[in-house]
């Protein structure tokens, strides 16, 4: 199980990307990938163009998890803006992360190209929209920093249907790109298999160790895998237990899509500067018509359940620049982790010589997995990338100490919850569909009625780091605020860190019902 199983479905998770079986014997090759979302079928890609030999695994479907939750904007322009990165960073930084993400839609337009890929490919404009209560001087200064950084863009005062009324400045990002992401995957998932890579769904891993100049990869069904090297692209690493969670945050961002009659929007990519910002895209659906698609309203993971007014929060700002939407036919949810200093972690994980990881995908999560296969694929294959510093995994946090502060905040408020009452009185008037936080002597209990009328309790201790998890009404999920762990209702992890399920509750459900 992954987060396919949460509640909402994506416009795109109609397309299958693979049709892989569980890992049924223990196995051998070069490079084992764990994750196989557009970072893990990336770096497998390249690595089979390379002649190394490659396993994927995956604890749900294949192409099943975070990627299915995006909304697919291949963009080299920054969402954190590269005037912050460069005050946080250096100049130096900024040039070379434009230079990759730039490469990474290049590299998509290429491997769709040579491989006969049919995922609505297309380059098109971004734009950056002056938004209402936000102050011209951010695109003034964005506009100096990509100047100074070498990234291409202009000026633009023409008003699009996405301004509000009386604001026509944006900021023009050209060759930007967009795709349809669970075709794009299930075309590198064919050319994997074409090489002789092997893909496995329905395999969770349990731990990954390297020693012995092997790394060994054991997953619960008890077999084992053995490689060389092993890259894990699980949206949060499951390898990590500390260091890169100080450095990055999990977010819940909200997503709705809507069919529009064609030319009603000129076919591009926006986002606008409020904070959290909204962002746009069109995806074809016929010779007459697009589905535009339209999300934001992020807010820490776990410490917010009103999905239902945050889509029709989305739904109303839509509707006053697009009244001629239809009728929504898609609204789901993702995560996306932010690191807080504006740049994805890709590369060795800290402390190993042949364990790599990627995350902290921010707004940039398909670019930052194109990149990915890339960079991971040199490392490997010739020991160094131009892009390797940049994300660095083990770099270390010297400026935007504030934020890096209070993202660690989050841990430490969390733990008090222990202290605090729950949050419901009685587990036996929850509803189906409902959940929260019972109090039984000094333990919490995550006790949840899943929506055929089930009872569920399982200790509320995420198994990552022991954070309290809280309900997700939305998705039908518990969602820690920590690090960004999910389980369903019945205590099943479905994303990472965590790797075991919500253990029991020391109480029977019985006995929490009474």
């Amino acid at each position: 199980m992954n987060v396919a199983q949460e509640h909402t479905r994506s416009i795109w998770m109609d397309t299958p990307v693979a049709d892989a079986t569980a890992l049924d014997r223990s196995q051998t090759a070069d490079v084992v990938v764990v994750g196989s979302g557009i970072a893990g079928l990336s770096v497998a890609y390249e690595l089979g163009l390379r002649g190394r030999s490659v396993i994927v695994v995956d604890r749900g479907g294949i192409g099943s998890g975070m990627t299915a939750r995006t909304t697919a904007h291949l963009a080299s322009a920054l969402d954190d803006l590269y005037a912050e990165l460069i005050k946080t960073r250096s100049l130096t930084v900024a040039q070379l992360l434009y230079q990759s993400l730039a490469a990474s839609i290049d590299r998509a337009e290429a491997i769709q190209a040579a491989e006969g890929i049919d995922c609505d490919f297309r380059r098109l404009d971004g734009y950056l929209v002056l938004a209402p209560g936000t102050h011209a001087s951010e695109l003034d200064d964005e506009l100096e920093a990509c100047a100074r950084a070498g990234v291409p863009v202009s000026d633009c005062r023409e008003q699009s249907p996405l301004h509000a009324k009386n604001l026509v400045r944006s900021l023009k990002f050209p060759r930007q790109g967009r795709f349809h992401p669970t075709k794009y995957l299930a075309g590198l998932a064919r050319a994997i298999e074409r090489r002789s890579g092997r893909l496995f769904a329905d395999t969770c891993v349990t731990s990954v160790e390297e020693k012995k100049g092997e790394v060994l990869v054991k997953t619960a069904s008890g077999f084992e895998l053995h490689a060389k090297d092993v890259v894990v692209a699980t949206n949060s690493p499951i390898v990590d237990r500390v260091t890169i969670h100080t450095k990055q945050a999990p977010y819940r961002t909200y997503v709705i899509a809507s069919t529009l009659p064609r030319g009603t929007v000129p076919d591009a990519l926006y986002w606008d500067t409020l904070d959290p910002y909204h962002y746009v895209r069109l995806q074809p659906l016929s010779e007459k018509q697009d589905a535009v698609i339209v999300g934001g309203e992020d807010h820490k993971s776990g410490e917010a359940d009103d999905g239902v007014s945050r889509f029709a929060t989305i739904e109303s700002w839509a509707r006053d620049r697009l009244p001629k939407m239809g009728e929504i036919t898609h609204r789901w949810s993702g995560q996306v982790l932010e690191p807080v200093d504006y740049v994805g972690f890709i590369g060795k994980n800290p402390g190993n010589d042949h364990l790599y990881m990627v995350s902290g995908d921010s707004g940039q999560g398909i670019t930052n997995g194109l990149v990915a296969g890339m960079m991971i694929a040199d490392l490997i294959t010739q020991g160094s990338s131009p892009w390797s510093e940049v994300y660095d995994p083990a770099r270390k946090i010297t400026v935007n100490i504030g934020e890096f502060v209070s993202e660690n905040l989050t841990p430490l408020k969390n733990m008090a919850e222990y202290l605090s009452a729950g949050e419901i009185a009685a587990v036996e008037r929850l509803k189906p569909g409902e959940g929260g936080l019972y109090r039984k002597g000094l333990k919490k209990i995550a006790a949840c009625r899943d929506l055929d009328g089930v009872l569920h309790a399982r200790s509320a201790s995420c198994t990552h780091l022991g954070c309290v998890v809280h309900w997700n009404s939305l998705e039908q999920c518990w969602d820690c605020p920590c690090h960004g762990s999910q389980f369903a209702p019945d205590g099943t992890a479905l994303n990472g860190p965590a790797i075991s399920a919500l253990s029991d509750a020391e109480d029977s459900v019985a006995e929490a019902a009474e």
